[in-house]
C-alpha cells in the first residue's frame, strides 16, 4: 500500500499560524512540543485547524518537523492573501 500525503494540505500547514492563545501568530510547526502534546491530551479543535495540529503532533513526536520546514522554503507563501 502506497500512502501519498496531500501536497496542498502540507503546503497550507507550513504557512498556517496559530490563530489564538499564548502562541498566537506562531507557525504551527514552531509551536513548542510540550504545548502540542498538551493539546493532544486535551483534544484538538474540530475542523482544519484540528487536522493540522494533529499532523504537527505526529510530525513532532516522530522528529519530522524538517519536512514542513523544507516545504516552507520550497513553496513560499504567495502574497495574494
Amino acid at each position: 500500500m502506497n500512502i501519498q500525503p496531500d501536497k496542498q494540505f502540507l503546503i497550507d500547514l507550513s504557512h498556517t499560524r496559530m490563530p489564538f492563545g499564548k502562541y498566537e501568530g506562531r507557525y504551527l510547526i514552531d509551536l513548542p512540543e510540550y504545548y502540542v502534546v498538551w493539546y493532544h491530551n486535551k483534544g484538538f479543535p474540530k475542523g482544519k485547524l484540528g487536522q493540522m495540529l494533529t499532523t504537527v503532533y505526529e510530525l513532532k513526536v516522530n522528529g519530522l518537523e524538517y519536512i514542513v520546514r523544507n516545504i516552507q522554503q520550497q513553496f513560499p507563501k504567495s502574497h495574494k492573501s
